[in-house]
């Protein structure tokens, strides 16, 4: 090979950055079970106490104490997801360590986005028949009202007016961005990235914009609720950094696990929508 006809290669320091989606649900579930687990195929017992009774007071003796009647119900950490990747030490030997950690970012951001479906899913999946709403199609001029049925449907359930939120797609976003009564993050309106996907406030809710809406035939499930709708448990169990046997590189594999269960279905309330045009 003569000199003249040889490219050298130059590998750059800089890494390009990915356009990812904002994860959204499962910041509006609660954890309050999450430091229970310890391995995938662990189940945490939910109890939950029933009404009491409330008696007249008569001036005289009372009745014997009433037995609890305590409701059970069991999340399972039945989801598990790995990753397991590798870095070449002699291509990239200036650039490894700044390789390495990018790609613990993308695998825990891939990670975070199957949570995310998850999660979507399994909410839209736990709302009720008769908390369902179906509109053939949203406009600038309805969406708006949607958010307010999607409203009365949670309160004739008792469920609490503060942590109220609801999560749309990004069309719904805009059509809500051309009603006045829509308040906005105004100059926070960046924030929206760090505050999972909140981009602003209607109807009493929080409003959450995600790509991971669940679609079906054009169909959106827009759900709407507040975190004591849903428990979310998850651990990394496993996280190893190793070396290869065979070979210059380094590797590192790691181990997720993660389970989640609508307790509370009324506290949800479901949109099913399509979008304009289609």
């Amino acid at each position: 090979m003569s000199i003249a006809t040889f490219i050298p290669s130059v590998w750059s320091a800089r890494l390009l950055e990915h356009l990812d989606n904002t994860h959204v649900y499962a910041s509006l579930v609660n954890r309050d079970y999450e430091g229970e687990i310890r391995a995938f195929g662990d189940t945490v017992h939910i109890n939950q106490i029933g009404d009491i009774t409330i008696n007249d007071f008569l001036g005289g003796a009372i009745s014997d104490p009433e037995e609890l009647d305590g409701k059970k119900m069991d999340l399972y950490i039945d989801q598990a997801k790995y990753f397991n990747f590798q870095i070449q030490d002699l291509d990239n030997a200036q650039t490894n360590p700044k390789l390495v950690d990018a790609a613990m970012q993308r695998a825990s951001y891939g990670l975070n986005d199957v949570v995310d479906c998850y999660l979507a899913q399994l909410l839209v999946s736990g709302a009720p028949a008769e908390s369902t709403l179906t509109a053939a199609s949203i406009t600038s001029e309805n969406a708006y009202d949607k958010l307010v049925d999607l409203g009365v449907i949670l309160t004739e359930h008792n469920v609490p007016m503060v942590g109220r939120w609801v999560v749309v797609p990004a069309w719904f976003h805009g059509l809500l961005l051309k009603d006045p009564r829509f308040v906005g993050n105004g100059t926070g309106y960046n924030q929206a990235i760090l505050q999972s996907g909140w981009v602003g406030d209607a109807a009493g809710f929080r409003i959450h914009v995600s790509n991971n809406v669940p679609v079906t035939d054009n169909t959106y499930s827009i759900v709407a609720g507040t975190n004591a709708a849903g428990s979310f448990a998850e651990q990394l169990v496993e996280l190893e950094a190793y070396r290869l046997e065979k070979g210059f590189a380094d590797a590192v594999k790691g181990l997720h696990v993660y389970g989640a269960k609508v307790t509370q279905p009324k506290a949800l309330a479901l949109l099913k929508c399509s979008k304009p045009g289609a």
